[in-house]
Parts: C-alpha cells; sequence; structure tokens
C-alpha cells in the first residue's frame, strides 16, 4: 500500500495517477495535513502538497494542490527533505489536470 494512503485512509484520493509521476517520492506522515511528497528539479528540491479534494475537510489551504520549495538536511543518498520558514511558494492550484500540466512541464524541462 502507498505510504499516502497508510497514513490518510486508503480511499485518500490524489486528483491524479501518481504512477503517471515516477519522480515523486511519497514523504506522507501522518502528523502532517495531509500527503506530501518531494522531488528534485536541478538543484532545487521542492514539496507537492496534496490536500483533501473536499475544501470543509482541509485545515488551512485554500487551494488542494501546492508546490514549494525545500531543503534537503540529509544527504543526497539518504535525503531527508523539508518545508521550512524560508520556502516560497512557486504554484498552486485546485485543479489536478493544471497539476498535471505543470509537473509533466516541469519533467520535461530537466
Amino acid at each position: 500500500m502507498a505510504l499516502y494512503k497508510s497514513e490518510f485512509g486508503e480511499n485518500f484520493n490524489l486528483g491524479f495517477n501518481i504512477e503517471d509521476f515516477p519522480w515523486l517520492t511519497d514523504k506522507s506522515w501522518h502528523n502532517d495535513m495531509c500527503p506530501s511528497f518531494y522531488f528534485k528539479m536541478g538543484i532545487q528540491h521542492l514539496v507537492l502538497w496534496v490536500d483533501f479534494e473536499a475544501p470543509d475537510d482541509r485545515e488551512e489551504s485554500e487551494e488542494r494542490y501546492l508546490v514549494m520549495t525545500a531543503i534537503n538536511e540529509g544527504t543526497d543518498n539518504e535525503p531527508e527533505i523539508f518545508t521550512s520558514e524560508d520556502s516560497e511558494v512557486v504554484f498552486t492550484t485546485e485543479s489536478p489536470s493544471e497539476l498535471t500540466t505543470y509537473l509533466k512541464k516541469l519533467a520535461s524541462a530537466y
């Protein structure tokens, strides 16, 4: 079972097919507000947060999908990717199709 499903429930709907983006690494943790996935583009680590489908189920986020800059507090072989106070939002949307278009553009750029 996928980590995000074990942390947030088997029925959690990402709104997109995770298998289309094998470079997304699931880093979901039940103490977070929603599932998250990290990836690296060039030298920059990024985290994709995927909030609940229903806005009423969300704690803070207005948009369902959020991509933020992140830092690696580990090593290249054993990464520990985190967002921090200095992290910047680089993309946000409510639309699964806008998210997949964004992710595909990122992947083709690198």
